[in-house]
């Protein structure tokens, strides 16, 4: 029987616990990467998106998984995180290892952006579903399981979460998950039991137009952002216009333009953006911003880019 396809459960944005609740989460750092599900099987590994996406062939440097999994077939919750130039986690150099599967190029990017899966939980092994089971005790299952490796660890986990987040501020990381040791896991769902906390304004937007700059407006020279309603229209956010090299600049040109539409896709005109000029497009594509801060009137303020989600859809915001 093949191994069940599950969805990952999701952590609901939230505070520290309060200091009379120490001792009810379990705290782990939240790794600056992208979701990923390694399904180990056969000697094999595929991994598969926070979308049920295939990446397997994207990321062959984790295929050695299957042997320090005790020979048993598993299914491995974690993220797949890559390191820039100063030994640091960065979201931008994980961007590099994205959208490509070509072998050749792939082998180019595997020496020089190498990636390193940070397991944190398990939903399967040998011939049981663990999803049923408390957090607590597939933690201990996973950390038993799983041999280390160059390209794959099992982050430890912590009881002090404001310790813990005051660490990954001082390490620029993103921030924490705080978790209920008792709670089961639930594919799919965005649950209470798992709660997100992080250090700055990191957003989740889809795009919805593009301003074009350049020569012959080959690159993008703003993006004009926004968020679902719930109506099939985008809330209008905000733009970014930083953040980006010249290679994201280009790349993403390339990407929306197929997605051009005459509609603007927001629900109103935007208020703080001259429309001349702009390129309205079907809104599928999402991606990541760090901004200063969310607005009386809920906008983006001083926001930069920090790349696509392919993992994520507009439906998932």
């Amino acid at each position: 029987m093949a191994l069940p396809l599950y969805q990952p459960m999701l952590a609901q944005p939230g505070t520290l616990p309060l200091p009379h609740e120490r001792g009810e989460w379990l705290t782990e750092i939240k790794w600056d990467g992208v979701r990923a599900l390694m399904y180990v099987e056969d000697g094999r590994v595929r991994v598969r998106s926070r979308r049920a996406l295939d990446m397997t062939a994207s990321f062959p440097e984790v295929q050695r998984l299957a042997g320090a999994v005790r020979g048993k077939r598993a299914v491995l919750d974690g993220e797949l995180v890559a390191f820039g130039p100063d030994g640091c986690i960065s979201f931008a150099a994980m961007q590099r290892r994205l959208h490509v599967s070509r072998p050749v190029r792939v082998a180019e990017l595997v020496r020089v952006v190498p990636v390193t899966f940070m397991a944190f939980d398990i939903l399967y092994a040998g011939e049981e579903s663990l999803v049923r089971r408390p957090y607590r005790e597939r933690r201990e299952r996973l950390e038993d399981l799983v041999t280390p490796g160059t390209h794959w660890q099992v982050p430890a986990v912590f009881d002090d979460a404001k310790a813990v987040l005051e660490a990954t501020r001082q390490l620029g990381l993103e921030g924490i998950v705080c978790k209920r040791p008792d709670a089961s896991y639930r594919p799919g769902s965005r649950s209470p039991a798992w709660r997100k906390v992080k250090n700055s304004q990191v957003a989740d937007v889809v795009i919805g137009g593009w301003r074009p700059a350049g020569r012959g407006g080959r690159r993008v020279g703003r993006l004009l952002l926004g968020l679902p309603n719930g109506a099939g229209q985008l809330r209008y956010v905000g733009t970014v216009k930083t953040g980006f090299t010249d290679a994201m600049r280009t790349d993403l040109a390339t990407r929306l333009r197929p997605l051009q539409q005459q509609r603007n896709p927001f629900t109103g005109q935007p208020q703080d953006e001259p429309l001349h000029g702009v390129r309205w497009v079907r809104p599928e594509l999402v991606g990541e911003v760090r901004a200063m801060e969310w607005t009386a009137n809920r906008h983006l303020r001083l926001a930069s880019w920090r790349g696509l989600r392919p993992d994520l859809a507009p439906s998932d915001l």
